[in-house]
């Protein structure tokens, strides 16, 4: 507990001095993003505050009619607030009473969203991607491999599966769809796509029942794979 934390601590009544650890419990856990405000209800002021980044001192009004307190409350948000230097603000605040239920102060949990949001903003900016352009279209018209990627990621996510998580029996399916579409008629197509699932090439023929001419490139149908 820092000195000026000490000296918020001697103003504290018996009801809300077992709280104070609590404060700074939560306040070091999180610190520095977390800070932790404890109100008197009787004086409806700031009798603690632990991680003090608000700039708020002991003394100050507690203000609850900004966070539509009412006495029935349990907890109150989560709910916004903007910090004095601009920062976006996560909070919430419990109602704290006696054991035979007077309430006698509330605890206000600040949390600074602002460095998640510029983390957040960081990573959407690194894996966003321009949409694809026709000279990029036609860059990968002939890339088997590319198309073969995309047609698995397109059949595993639509059906909330991971390619390194499948079972046999999906395994087979993704194969048959494959095959079907016209996977196996590429250039080397057959051995990329036993490499994918960890295959070799007899237990792809075996799950196409035998049929060689696909895994080949027989099919000669105009497929998803095909087009474009």
């Amino acid at each position: 507990m820092k000195k000026k934390d000490q000296e918020l601590g001697k103003g504290i009544g018996p009801e809300l001095s077992p709280f104070v650890p609590v404060c700074d419990a939560i306040a070091n856990l999180f610190a520095p993003f977390a800070e932790v405000v404890l109100h008197d209800m009787a004086s409806a002021s700031v009798v603690y505050i632990a991680g003090n980044f608000s700039k708020r001192e002991f003394g100050d009004p507690s203000n609850l009619e900004e966070i539509d307190f009412k006495p029935a409350d349990v907890l109150i948000g989560p709910y916004e607030k903007t910090n004095w230097d601009g920062r976006r603000i996560k909070s919430i605040s419990s109602v704290l009473r006696t054991a035979s239920g007077k309430e006698v102060g509330v605890l206000c949990i600040n949390v600074d969203v602002s460095v998640f949001e510029n983390i957040l903003l960081t990573l959407q900016t690194f894996v966003s991607l321009p949409a694809t352009a026709g000279k990029l279209d036609s860059l990968f018209r002939d890339d088997w491999f590319e198309r073969i990627n995309s047609y698995i990621r397109h059949w595993t996510t639509s059906r909330g599966l991971n390619i390194s998580d499948l079972s046999r029996a999906q395994k087979k399916e993704l194969v048959q769809a494959l095959a079907d579409d016209g996977a196996f008629s590429g250039k080397n197509a057959a051995g990329y796509i036993c490499r994918l699932l960890g295959m070799g090439r007899a237990t792809v023929y075996n799950y196409l029942n035998g049929d060689a001419a696909k895994v080949a490139g027989g099919n000669s149908k105009q497929s998803a794979l095909n087009k474009g």
